[in-house]
C-alpha cells in the first residue's frame, strides 16, 4: 500500500494520542456566563481528525485496509496513553475508540456513492455519539472507579456537581462534560469537511464498492 498507507497509520496513532492526553485538562476560559471548564477539555477539539483519517483510507484504501489502519493506530495509542495518561483513560479510550471507528468504517463504506459530504459527516457523527459515550462513561463516571482503585491509584471519577453545560441544573461533572465536548466534536467535524473535500481531490479513489 506504500508511503500512504504509512502516514494514514501514524496520522491515526498521532491525533488518538494527542487525544487521550488533552482530554484530562479543561478548557479554563469563560463565554459570558458560561465556564468552558465544566463543559469542554481540548480533546473536543483534536478527536474529530480521527475520523478524517479513517474516512480518507476508506476512501482510497477501502474499508479492509481502513480497519487496519484503526487497529493499528489503537495499539500504538494504547501504549502510549498509558504512558502518558492512566490505565483507565487508555481502556476508556480503546474501548471508546475501537467501537466507534469500526462503525465509521462501516457507515462510510455503505454512504461512500452518495454526496461527497453524506458519508465522512454521517458516519462521523454516529461515530462520535459512540465514541462519547463509551470514553466519557468509562473515564470518569463513578461506576467505574474500579478501574483506578484497582491499580492502587488515585480515582478519577469526576462525580462532582455542576451546573449543565454551566446554566442547567446540577449534573455530574462527567456528564457536562462529555455533552459539551460532544458538541464542540459536531462543530470540528464540520469544520473539517473542508480539508476533506480538498484532500478528497488529491487522493483518488480506489474502491467504489461496498464491502
Amino acid at each position: 500500500m506504500g508511503v500512504r498507507f504509512f502516514w494514514a497509520v501514524l496520522a491515526m496513532a498521532a491525533v488518538v494520542t494527542a487525544s487521550n492526553y488533552l482530554v484530562q485538562f479543561p478548557v479554563e476560559a469563560s463565554l459570558g456566563a458560561i465556564n468552558l471548564a465544566d463543559i469542554l477539555t481540548w480533546g473536543a477539539f483534536t478527536y474529530p481528525v480521527a475520523f478524517m483519517v479513517n474516512d480518507l483510507t476508506n476512501r482510497h484504501f477501502g474499508p479492509a485496509a481502513a480497519r487496519v489502519v484503526v487497529l493499528v493506530g489503537f495499539a500504538i495509542a494504547v501504549v502510549w496513553s498509558i504512558f502518558l495518561a492512566s490505565p483507565r483513560i487508555a481502556i476508556a479510550s480503546g474501548s471508546a475508540f475501537l467501537i466507534a471507528q469500526f462503525l465509521d468504517v462501516s457507515i462510510f463504506d455503505r454512504l461512500r456513492a452518495g454526496k461527497w459530504w453524506h458519508a465522512p459527516l454521517i458516519s462521523s457523527v454516529l461515530g462520535a455519539v459512540i465514541d462519547t459515550v463509551l470514553f466519557f462513561g468509562i473515564a470518569f463516571a463513578a461506576a467505574f472507579a474500579f478501574l483506578d482503585t484497582g491499580l492502587g491509584l488515585d480515582d478519577g471519577s469526576l462525580p462532582f456537581a455542576t451546573p449543565f453545560l454551566s446554566v442547567g441544573p446540577d449534573v455530574p461533572l462527567w456528564v457536562s462534560l462529555a455533552v459539551g465536548d460532544f458538541l464542540v466534536k459536531i462543530a470540528v467535524t464540520l469544520v473539517l469537511l473542508v480539508p476533506y473535500k480538498a484532500l478528497r481531490r488529491a487522493i483518488p479513489d480506489r474502491v467504489v464498492s461496498v464491502a
